[in-house]
């Protein structure tokens, strides 16, 4: 007797037409998150942008795009290419766009037409976080982490090498020019002086761009270089090479130092130390609630250093949420005296680690020095007397999962857009889809 088996027909059509809720099961992210956008999100900013518009076809639904746009993020996928791929693949998409298929183009001018008000949803779903009870502001854990920028290191040029690389390229430029007008005169002389094709060859082009995006580039560092240095809140930060820890650098002329550097893809991005060497990149930081590892503030920085982070995302929280941390834990990058005085004026309990600083003949123990009596004294005394039962070990299991999730589970390791504007919003946007992520557990459980 032959073994029966369930029918397997292609070719069968449905009796009744299919509906995006039967696509996945109920309670599924992708159901949450469609619902969560249409029924508790302010999408006006973003819906007010279309009520201008008169002409044209009619769009796509903002509140699809942006549910689309949430959904994805959340499943670690983040280029618009991707993004559009699924919406023809994936079941689970199909849920969320209603069988909508916007392509690749219409979901990469949406984001980047409406990074402010997508920047904006990071306060909207941090604040459904707290209704739901995952915010506590018990305690609050602070951490940077450095992440690609859309641009490659070696696409740099230090302002020493500039001078050279400049004249090597003008030279060759204006060889090549001598040598495109002798033959231009050479095939009129052959083919007659009506003849096309006397524009320059493409490898003369090149050269030209980027003869003139070196001398660009000096030029900005050298007018960089004569301007007074701007303040830590102010972003983009200085250029590689010209500070260091907040010390202004200038070359023995007052221009530039020969180390410093400007990069031709992605101005804005910094070359940042890592544990793995040099990254061409940008410093986004966190704070983040330890009752249930919920994004309360984020910031992007170019400067490689934290210390500058503290209270920029201790009063971001506050602002968001109405009220500060009770205590608040960072690591030694945070750790300086005007930040913790500006802990005590807030009433907020630290637990910032001194840290320590490098090796050598005049600091064996490399432990970093602190005047006696001062808040960096009193805070390693702190630290040393609670020894392990000290609050200070909360930072570790509270912040640090939280970027292993952003760039491990969900795949964020470099960013897709190009300048700090833009990049800022993107790191507001990935924030919002963990904290989304978060939310959606909670309900779903």
């Amino acid at each position: 007797m032959s073994k029966t088996f369930r029918a397997w027909d292609v070719d069968q059509v449905w009796l009744l037409p299919p509906s995006v809720h039967d696509f996945v099961p109920a309670g599924h992210p992708a159901h949450l998150v469609r619902e969560l956008v249409r029924a508790e999100l302010d999408l006006s900013a973003i819906v007010a942008e279309y009520e201008r518009e008169e002409r044209g076809q009619p769009p796509y639904h903002p509140a699809m795009m942006v549910a689309l746009l949430l959904y994805a993020y959340t499943q670690g996928v983040y280029a618009s290419r991707r993004i559009a791929k699924a919406c023809e693949e994936r079941l689970d998409v199909m849920a969320v766009t209603g069988m909508q298929r916007p392509d690749f183009r219409t979901i990469s001018e949406f984001r980047r037409r409406h990074l402010e008000a997508l920047t904006a949803l990071f306060t909207q779903v941090l604040r459904l976080c707290r209704q739901a009870g995952l915010v506590k502001l018990g305690h609050v854990a602070l951490d940077g982490t450095k992440v690609q920028a859309n641009a490659s290191k070696h696409k740099a040029m230090s302002y020493g090498r500039m001078p050279r690389a400049e004249r090597g390229l003008a030279a060759e430029v204006a060889g090549w020019l001598a040598r495109a007008e002798w033959e231009d005169a050479a095939d009129d002389a052959e083919h007659g002086p009506d003849r096309h094709g006397d524009e320059l060859p493409d490898w003369v082009k090149d050269k030209q761009a980027r003869l003139e995006r070196v001398r660009a580039a000096k030029a900005a560092l050298e007018a960089e270089a004569q301007a007074d240095p701007p303040p830590e809140d102010v972003e983009p930060g200085p250029s590689s090479g010209m500070s260091d820890r907040g010390r202004p650098q200038r070359g023995p002329d007052g221009g530039p130092p020969a180390g410093a550097q400007r990069n031709f893809t992605d101005p804005d991005s910094r070359v940042m130390k890592t544990r793995d060497g040099f990254v061409q990149g940008y410093n986004g930081q966190l704070a983040v609630d330890a009752t249930h590892q919920i994004i309360v503030a984020q910031r992007l920085t170019t400067n490689g250093s934290d210390q500058a982070g503290l209270v920029p995302l201790l009063d971001a929280a506050t602002a968001a949420l109405g009220r500060k941390p009770r205590e608040v834990s960072a690591d030694a990058g945070f750790c300086r005296e005007d930040n913790l005085a500006a802990l005590e004026a807030r009433g907020i309990r630290g637990y910032l680690a001194p840290g320590r600083a490098a090796h050598g003949a005049s600091n064996p123990n490399g432990r970093r020095r602190t005047k006696p009596g001062s808040l960096m004294a009193r805070m390693a005394a702190k630290l040393k007397r609670a020894g392990r039962r000290s609050r200070y070990r909360l930072r570790k299991q509270t912040v640090e999962p939280v970027l292993g999730q952003i760039k491990q589970a969900r795949g964020f390791r470099q960013f897709l857009l190009r300048g700090f504007a833009k990049v800022k919003a993107e790191w507001a946007l990935v924030c919002t889809a963990h904290n989304l992520t978060k939310l959606l557990a909670a309900r779903a459980a």
